[in-house]
């Protein structure tokens, strides 16, 4: 799948990648009493155990979009903010991006579920070696539309999250290369809960904000919504 992304303070005011390979980091949390909590949580409501913590589920890389629409099918789907990283002529990038997730279908299969609802992207990346000195820092957010208002639905710096060298290593190490791929890795590296539950919202607004550099990546979209027939 083809993505650009503009680059601030760069020689290059644009990168073009073609992501052939896109991992969706689960379970990602650096605290693991608390994934193991959280997997209680969801378990009580149906959702499958993981079989490992974290856990790595391949995505068709044409599920990754920079539009800002995306539809889904039925009404219980929602986003979810993570880092989005990528590699590109031997060098690491980070970037933006929702999990959009089938909620019904997780009860089911959690693999499934990410597999058929698009992943949007934002437009704008950084350079991974400007930022992995204060990685930790760095603050997620995101915000869902609620009866025509902006409301607050995730936000945490990373430190909550597993650091993506640490996601990384783990993901190459199962792998029958066993090599960090020069172009065309991508993986979704975690999120944070939900503040007051996760529920469906038809719009979603995101943003990660680097406050030692003054400087963020922003993205949102709206979905639309496809009638189920049987």
């Amino acid at each position: 799948m083809k993505l650009s992304f503009s680059l601030p303070c760069a020689t290059a005011d644009i990168i073009n990648i073609d992501v052939n390979q896109l991992v969706i980091a689960g379970w990602a949390g650096r605290d693991y009493q608390a994934v193991l909590h959280h997997i209680s949580e969801l378990e009580a409501i149906g959702v499958p155990r993981p079989g490992a913590v974290p856990l790595f589920y391949r995505v068709a890389a044409n599920q990754l979009t920079q539009s800002e629409n995306i539809e889904v099918v039925g009404s219980q789907t929602s986003g979810e903010v993570e880092p989005f990283i990528f590699t590109a002529e031997g060098e690491l990038y980070v970037s933006l991006a929702s999990d959009h997730t089938d909620r019904q279908l997780e009860t089911y299969s959690v693999a499934l579920s990410k597999q058929v609802c698009v992943k949007p992207v934002a437009r704008q990346a950084w350079a991974m070696k400007q930022v992995l000195g204060h990685w930790d820092s760095l603050i997620l957010r995101s915000w869902i539309r609620e009866q025509g208002e902006w409301t607050l639905y995730q936000q945490g710096t990373l430190a909550s999250l597993r650091t993506p060298l640490d996601l990384l290593d783990r993901y190459i190490s199962g792998e029958a290369s066993g090599a960090m791929p020069d172009n065309g890795l991508a993986m979704s590296c975690g999120t944070m809960a939900a503040i007051g539950g996760i529920r469906p919202a038809s719009e979603f607004r995101m943003e990660l904000v680097d406050e030692t550099l003054g400087r963020s990546i922003t993205h949102q979209y709206r979905s639309i919504e496809l009638p189920v027939v049987a």
